[in-house]
Formats: C-alpha cells, structure tokens, sequence
C-alpha cells in the first residue's frame, strides 16, 4: 500500500530508489556513474535537497544550477532536453510506485519545473563559455 511522503526517512527511500534506477539507465547511468564516485555521500547530499524542497527545511546549501552546469561541462555540452525528459520519466515512476498523495504532486511538479530550469541555465552557460 502506497503512502504520502511525510519524513526524511521517506525522501530518502524516494532518492535511493530513484537513483538506484538512474544509475542502470543506458542514458543517464553512464553520465552518472563516470562523474559520481562517492555515491553514499550523493545520496544524502539528495536526500537533503528533497528534504529541503518537499518540506521547507534548509538542509540542502548547495547551488544545483552551477552543479548542473559543471555537470555539462564535464561531457561537453551534450545533455539534452531527452536527458532531463528520461530523467523526468524515472522520477515520476519512483513516486507513482512508492508514494500518493500532495507531497508526491508537489515532488512532481518541482522535479519538472527544475528541469526546465536547470536545462536553460545550462544552455545559456554553454553560450558563455
């Protein structure tokens, strides 16, 4: 029976799931894999920042936007919108499978709105450099 996401133990099952997905994908596994080699450290680094976004809580200090873009730096500006697009598709699965409810929409929609984000601040970085 599926729950509303309510606690940090539930994020972290969110995120370890959801990445243990990530990290098998034919996409994204390699991208991943190849710049992620501390991955305990990864996920609760994750953990804190869909703590931070599910439940208003400043656990996560980080700045996903430059991470993003070092991230696209690293493999030559080759991240395209079907990355984040595949990406999506995993995250949405992970939820539908473990969670309900109005935290698990609102996990939905950051995801998706982020990713449009990030892709942009990734794009106009790329213009930059």
């Amino acid at each position: 029976m599926k729950k509303e996401i309510e606690s940090r133990i539930d994020v972290q099952l969110l995120v370890h799931t959801f990445y243990g997905r990530i990290r098998k994908d034919t996409m994204l596994g390699p991208i991943f894999n190849g710049i992620i080699s501390d991955w305990e450290t990864h996920l609760e680094l994750l953990t804190d920042f869909w703590e931070t976004q599910l439940f208003l809580k400043r656990k996560y200090l980080g700045n996903p936007v430059t991470t993003h873009q070092e991230v696209d730096d690293k493999t030559n500006g080759t991240i395209t919108t079907e990355h984040f697009g595949v990406w999506l598709n995993h995250w949405f699965a992970t939820i539908d499978e473990l969670f309900e409810g109005e935290v698990s929409w609102i996990a939905k929609n950051r995801a998706q709105k982020m990713s449009t984000m990030l892709f942009m601040q990734m794009y106009q970085h790329r213009n930059r450099s």
